[in-house]
């Protein structure tokens, strides 16, 4: 028996219809039928019974809804002395500057609502300096794009993000499309980061197995830099949406076109110390972390970003 199913019973007594319970609930009826049906195989007794107008409790079922109603109670309010009991102690997490752009504010809103008495430390970096610094033990938690340098991470998927080609709205060097090719990168010099970054890689394999490599105008490692220079018609980059996120104006001062090929992704992978290395704290702010992800591509304030399953590897 589980609590969840004591729920869905109690819900559609109060409710006194299967279907009205499973609209309230967020379910298709057939599911809610089915766990009502194992919760009674499990009790070996019939606790609803179905009529045209609805569902009304049987005398077992009454007797059973009572209770039920007086569980759920108890576990809300373990639930709630739980949740009050302040954790402490503090954190560092890692988040490369596009992808801060997006989780950052929202992550220290949540876990300053959440964790109050918890000390984050916020760390803004190229993808390989957070590395070497979760290996240093300097960093309990962050968001990379490869796990070339692991020792002995815990390593969940976390999203994947499309690439866009950015350019300047007043200076463009391409036309204003929606959407674009891969091979559409070779016909004028891009503005990327220099060969140890992780985005640079992975376009350059993209072009590489489109047959082409990509010109240079300019490397720039400084995400604010880099996007000053495009903004100045300097050269258009390829970047996931998170680069403009921090323009207000954005969409007055560059265009972003999709490139349309599945090779053009940047995978984030939600990187930490082992299990047994994390503090409280930390393995709190790890599931807030995921949560906050998660909300932000589930709302579509996360533009370009695809949640993918869960799967934790240990590396």
């Amino acid at each position: 028996m589980e609590l969840r199913q004591l729920r869905y019973f109690v819900r559609i007594v109060e409710l006194g219809s299967m279907g009205r319970a499973a609209l309230d609930l967020g379910m298709v009826q057939s599911a809610l039928s089915q766990q009502i049906s194992r919760l009674e195989g499990e009790l070996s007794t019939r606790l609803l019974q179905r009529t045209s107008k609805g569902a009304v409790p049987t005398e077992a079922g009454l007797a059973f809804f009572h209770e039920a109603q007086l569980t759920l109670r108890h576990a809300d309010q373990a639930i709630l002395a739980a949740q009050q009991a302040r954790l402490s102690g503090a954190v560092s997490v890692g988040l490369s500057p596009t992808i801060a752009s997006v989780l950052g504010l929202p992550l220290m809103r949540a876990m300053r609502e959440r964790y109050p008495d918890v000390r984050l430390h916020m760390v803004s970096a190229l993808s390989g300096h957070l590395s070497s610094l979760l290996n240093a033990r300097q960093l309990d938690l962050a968001i990379l794009f490869d796990t070339n340098a692991a020792r002995r991470w815990s390593v969940t998927p976390l999203l994947e993000e499309r690439l866009f080609l950015i350019q300047s709205r007043r200076k463009p060097l391409w036309p204003l499309t929606e959407k674009m090719k891969l091979t559409q990168l070779q016909e004028k010099p891009l503005i990327l980061p220099s060969g140890s970054h992780g985005l640079r890689s992975s376009v350059v394999t993209a072009c590489a197995q489109a047959g082409f490599q990509p010109q240079l105008a300019m490397e720039i490692d400084s995400l604010t830099m880099l996007m000053e220079a495009v903004d100045a018609g300097l050269g258009a980059t390829v970047q996931p949406w998170s680069a403009v996120n921090p323009y207000e104006d954005a969409a007055e001062r560059f265009w972003w076109s999709e490139i349309d090929d599945e090779r053009v992704r940047r995978h984030a992978l939600l990187c930490s110390l082992s299990d047994d290395e994390l503090s409280p704290a930390a393995l709190a702010a790890r599931v807030v972390l995921t949560d906050c992800a998660k909300q932000l591509v589930q709302s579509g304030k996360w533009i370009g970003a695809k949640l993918v399953e869960d799967g934790t590897a240990p590396f």
